[in-house]
């Protein structure tokens, strides 16, 4: 049998002809997969250095503790009838056309593996019943596939059963973590955020200068002495951005700061924990759990009333299971995850903005919204978005309808794909969003998502789409009136 090649296929997604021409090489895919993760971050995190010399037992024994731990992955396993109902709904399939990108076949990795252990059919009988032994052959594949998943849950949507494939993707992902086999992006993120409480390992002193030069910046670009706090004790909201908020998508967190000025709030971000993202949730629970606690513990210890998440979608999926993770928000007000949608939202229905926003402002700009995954499929936040950009502009165009809410496409980097060895797999994946763009012919493509905003740019530029993507509320804050 082959041996599990853990080293990278390519350096470069511009060598070998990887970056792929508009119709895109068919099967890419197979040739493309992330780096594997540094014994360091491994370390770091949780996880055995290397992979374990008795893995395949140990593979075994962790996903037997999932099956019994986690009773719906079970009755993944066994109610599949490989309709193929899902073939056709997932972004990775449609732009490589590669069929084990199909969420079946990609399901059926793990579903092999179950079969092939437990069940009695596929113990006695493995070739009567499709089961296959966890060998270094299977790995392969499973390392290849399960990252070329972004955990989006779009072919859920479709499902007739209503299997949701996210959750085979995530145990297949904590069985390979279990054994030592986890990838460089994902694994290094969550160790800088125990290193510096961040996902871009920017320390402390460097984010309170950027919020110092945000304020210089505003005060000499706007004439509005807006302050951007860290650490302040007592404040009543812990605004937890996610980290490229302050350092890449600077009009976002220049929106914060305006929104909680012109209403008068004191707000604060944390240096324990100035980020919302939680690469945790592509990689294995108990880092999902120990990351998300940071934000309750940097809250707590600031004595703040109200925790807000910012524009993140990752982050929202993570921050919605606050309480099934970390334990009662009863402390807090709202008692439970608050995303910054709502409160903007909350804050126009009592009308704390009325006569504060001038929706003209945008009126150079045709929006149309992008639903993140993980806010449209798994955190219920699809209207609150939509009726902040209605109310601080004045055109705004919807994609169509079988591309938005639930059935939004993923942008093509999410689930810990932003990376740039998997370049081809990100442009591929990314085609669906793009052609939906395109033909509404908006020059503004809003999201609330940190991941969406790295990664669309470049699927845009790459698909010949001449459009802006930006936060939300950056189009509150150009509505604004100061």
């Amino acid at each position: 049998m082959a041996k599990f090649d853990e080293t990278p296929i390519i350096k470069d997604p511009a060598q070998e002809g990887l970056l792929l021409p508009p119709d895109m090489r068919e099967h890419a895919s197979v040739d493309v997969r992330c780096w594997p993760g540094k014994p360091k971050d491994h370390q770091a995190i949780g996880l055995p250095e290397a992979r374990v010399p008795d893995w395949q037992d140990k593979a075994i024994t962790k996903l037997g503790e999932l099956l019994e731990n986690n009773k719906a992955l079970r009755v993944y396993m066994d109610i599949c009838v490989r309709c193929g109902a899902c073939t056709d709904k997932c972004q990775y399939y449609l732009g490589t056309g590669d069929p084990q990108n199909m969420p079946v076949a990609r399901a059926e990795l793990l579903r092999k593996v179950y079969r092939r252990y437990f069940t009695l059919g596929g113990r006695l009988f493995p070739n009567l019943t499709d089961a296959a032994d966890l060998d270094e052959e299977m790995l392969e594949k499973w390392y290849t596939y399960f990252y070329q998943c972004s955990e989006c849950r779009r072919c859920s949507v479709f499902c007739p059963y209503g299997i949701d494939t996210a959750e085979i993707t995530m145990a297949a992902r904590e069985v390979m973590c279990s054994i030592g086999v986890a990838t460089k992006y994902v694994t290094e993120v969550v160790a800088k955020v125990y290193e510096t409480g961040n996902n871009l390992g920017i320390p402390a002193p460097a984010w309170i200068d950027n919020c110092e030069f945000l304020e210089e910046d505003v005060e000499e670009e706007e004439g509005l002495a807006i302050r951007f706090p860290v650490d302040e004790k007592g404040a009543e909201i812990l605004l937890v951005p996610p980290s490229a908020d302050n350092f890449a998508n600077v009009d976002t967190m220049i929106g914060y700061g305006k929104l909680f000025h012109l209403l008068g709030i004191s707000w604060t971000t944390s240096t324990y924990c100035n980020e919302a993202g939680n690469f945790g949730l592509f990689l294995n629970y108990h880092n999902l759990q120990k990351v998300n606690a940071r934000i309750l513990e940097a809250a707590r210890d600031l004595g703040v009333k109200t925790i807000i998440w910012g524009e993140c979608g990752h982050a929202w999926r993570a921050g919605i299971l606050t309480p099934t993770l970390n334990g009662p928000m009863d402390d807090f007000d709202p008692p439970y995850p608050y995303h910054i949608s709502q409160f903007i939202v909350d804050m126009l229905r009592k009308g704390a903005l009325a006569g504060k926003i001038d929706k003209c402002a945008n009126d150079d700009l045709l929006v149309t919204y992008h639903d993140p995954c993980n806010p449209a499929r798994a955190g219920q936040l699809l209207e609150e978005p939509r009726e902040v950009i209605r109310a601080s502009c004045n055109r705004f165009v919807e994609m169509p309808a079988d591309t938005i809410r639930e059935k939004t496409f993923c942008c093509g980097a999410g689930g810990g794909l932003l990376t740039d060895e998997v370049m081809p797999i990100r442009m591929a994946g990314g085609k669906p969003r793009a052609m939906a763009v395109k033909h509404v012919g908006a020059n503004y493509l809003a999201t609330p998502c940190a991941i969406c905003k790295a990664q669309l740019p470049e699927v845009m530029h790459y698909w010949d789409v001449p459009v802006k993507v930006g936060g939300v509320i950056d189009l509150l804050a150009n509505a604004l009136k100061m």
